[in-house]
């Protein structure tokens, strides 16, 4: 186990965004290395998609690897057995989003998935194993209709456990209308809370699952958090199954997350010092497992009015810093405001060849021009705003001939005639971003600022 993977600055990725095709592992790896990551959790969003080679390169550079997988459904079935369908959930209302939520109660889907995520982390030396999402829907969804699951697995389970129907959830006249019938009711939040945790517990300590086959993995549990009035935590409980402390008290985990929920996540101007207002739930859970690892999860850009810029995450940072929690996370590396509003910078050169370079940009970059790509070599000290530093001299920049560029994600690959022998400072012009490949369209080019320089060692 890497010490460092429960505590400090994390990032979510999610390779199946097209940010992330058409280039090689190594140069993701160090993008994100480069934006200072030590912690990364691998969103897998299908079972049979999963890169290890792009793990391994991660973990080359000593980045601890976290599988994070879905609990209450897919994205995708091509990964599912043919009898998936009858893993399926009911809901009061079912929306139309593309998600395919999958029973609790369907013993078969849990078997399923056990045997699945068993092979995931045999297959591929993750650090860690998360269940991201294992919750019901849905935050109010009694009032929305997004609610269950009421299909006949939940009815099987609740008469098995009750001797009676599951209550009417519709009909305000019925005999058996959940508001009428508070003690039936509470047998059903209480069979909801123990079905996300079995599920839990069965993938993470259940026979030939993640600690049978691999009993060094990290084990991280999460639960979502939200700011609200009155009993925010009951309210997890009752309309989602959520129960932290029991959940941590089930499955005895390495770490736990508080994930940040879409009512808040989703606000315009939601301030980076929001979790202050999850201290009651960070409480209980502390008080209960006094020694147990927490981290916090944000979201910096799944949608066009709410994205969050590189200070807004400096800031959730050292807000989290702050309420002592061990680490934080965000979801998705590639959607934060700095892709948008921040031109590509280099950080980072190392010599390939005689006559050959590898600068390391910030961000990824576009297939460049030959014609239009200029460089030049100084030597002397970094002139990194364009002045020269007080600290050494320096000299004019030399027109470098450039022979050939090629882009491999953030990293220029170019060859220089009669290349510097002695370390320098490389300048170049004509460097540009790849907004055709960012999750929020017609955003405009960035190109470099020359004066940003890197040196060649």
């Amino acid at each position: 186990m890497k010490p460092w993977a429960l505590s400090g600055p994390s990032i979510q990725i999610d390779p199946l965004f097209p940010y992330y095709a058409n280039r090689s592992r190594d140069s993701i790896a160090d993008e994100i290395a480069l934006a200072g990551y030590r912690i990364v959790h691998y969103f897998i969003v299908r079972e049979n998609e999963v890169d290890g080679a792009l793990v391994a390169a991660f973990q080359r550079r000593g980045i601890a690897v976290w599988a994070m997988v879905l609990g209450n459904g897919s994205f995708g079935v091509s990964q599912l057995p043919p009898e998936w369908e009858e893993w399926r959930m009911e809901l009061l209302r079912e929306p139309d989003d593309g998600f395919q939520r999958l029973s609790h109660f369907a013993w078969e889907y849990v078997e399923w998935k056990k045997k699945a995520v068993a092979r995931l982390v045999t297959d591929i030396p993750f650090d860690g194993f998360e269940v991201a999402e294992p919750y019901f829907p849905e935050w109010n969804g009694l009032r929305s209709g997004v609610y269950g699951d009421i299909g006949p697995h939940a009815q099987r389970a609740f008469r098995e456990r009750s001797g009676e129907d599951i209550p009417d959830f519709c009909d305000r006249h019925a005999r058996n209308y959940y508001r009428k019938v508070p003690e039936l009711y509470a047998q059903w939040v209480d069979l909801r809370v123990d079905a996300v945790n079995g599920l839990i517990g069965e993938l993470v300590n259940g026979a030939s699952g993640v600690r049978d086959v691999r009993p060094d993995i990290c084990v991280a549990t999460w639960s979502l958090a939200v700011n609200g009035h009155g009993d925010v935590a009951g309210q997890l409980r009752e309309w989602q199954g959520l129960d932290a402390v029991a959940m941590i008290g089930c499955v005895a985990p390495d770490m736990h997350i508080l994930q940040t929920h879409w009512p808040d996540w989703m606000r315009r101007r939601l301030p980076p010092h929001y979790i202050r207002g999850y201290a009651r739930i960070a409480q209980s859970i502390r008080a209960a497992y006094p020694g147990l690892p927490l981290g916090v999860q944000a979201d910096i850009g799944s949608l066009a009015h709410m994205v969050r810029d590189r200070e807004w995450i400096r800031r959730f940072g050292t807000a989290a810093l702050e309420g002592d929690y061990d680490t934080w996370t965000a979801y998705e590396y590639h959607l934060g405001g700095f892709m948008y509003d921040e031109p590509p910078r280099p950080l980072k050169a190392e010599r390939a060849a005689e006559d050959e370079v590898i600068v390391s940009f910030s961000k990824r970059v576009a297939i460049p021009s030959v014609d239009k790509l200029r460089l030049w070599s100084r030597e002397g000290a970094k002139a990194s705003t364009g002045r020269l530093s007080e600290a050494g001299s320096s000299t004019s920049p030399t027109p470098l001939e450039l022979v050939d560029a090629a882009a491999d994600g953030n990293r220029l690959l170019l060859r220089i005639r009669h290349l510097p022998q002695r370390t320098f400072y490389l300048r170049l012009d004509g460097v540009q971003d790849t907004p055709e490949l960012w999750l929020l369209k017609d955003r405009k080019v960035h190109r470099n600022l020359p004066e940003h320089e890197v040196e060649v060692p």
